[in-house]
């Protein structure tokens, strides 16, 4: 069989910690599984943060297939959220990536790692849905009691208003300031105030 390339990744969040313990274990680690390895090591970065260096250098050479398998201490060194690991999860299942955290004896290799995988998603899935079931449910009561549901109501501009408001600009005044005196938009000032504009009365 071809020997299967793993991808190490490290991470701590300071730069006063250091990678070394990680790294160690989890070459003996692929070591130990027969695997060739890379190591991709960010140091400093936050786990909540999507642009790690290293991250996104090993994650393009994912997709360069350069590796077999993603191997990291924890998963949280890899993502903080569930929802960008599930996404990093759903890329490595994409391109046949197999991802191991050591520590959490995940190991999507195998199918009892890839059914974890699948129970996060659908727990993930199923948050998002009552969610959204919260928020309808909350909109439909406040239809309910009377409540303005959505953006706030639009205000109108009368003739008067708009009259004003041209002349003003034409003897000079700046948009950003119409703007800001008569409380709407500097795009809404510029629609107002060209002369092909023919409503009596315009909204905000």
């Amino acid at each position: 069989m071809k020997e299967k390339r793993a991808a190490i990744y490290v991470r701590v969040s300071t730069s006063e910690q250091d990678t070394a313990l990680q790294e160690t274990v989890l070459r003996e680690y692929c070591d130990r599984r027969g695997w060739s390895c890379v190591v991709y090591q960010d140091k400093a970065q936050s786990g909540a943060r999507n642009d790690r260096p290293a991250l996104d250098t090993m994650l393009s050479d994912m997709r360069r297939r350069r590796f077999d398998v993603v191997v990291v201490w924890k998963l949280d060194r890899l993502a903080r959220s569930l929802k960008q690991l599930l996404t990093i999860g759903e890329e490595c299942r994409s391109l046949g990536v197999g991802l191991v955290s050591l520590r959490q004896n995940i190991d999507t290799t195998l199918p009892a790692g890839r059914l974890t995988f699948q129970i996060l998603g659908a727990v993930a899935e199923f948050e998002r849905e009552l969610l959204r079931e919260r928020v309808k449910a909350g909109m439909a009561q406040a239809k309910r009691t009377g409540k303005h549901v959505g953006r706030p109501a639009l205000r109108k501009f009368q003739t008067t208003d708009i009259d004003r408001m041209r002349q003003l600009r034409s003897n000079g005044t700046s948009v950003r300031k119409l703007a800001k005196d008569f409380e709407t938009t500097q795009w809404m000032v510029a629609r107002l105030t060209n002369r092909s504009s023919r409503q009596p009365s315009q909204q905000v």
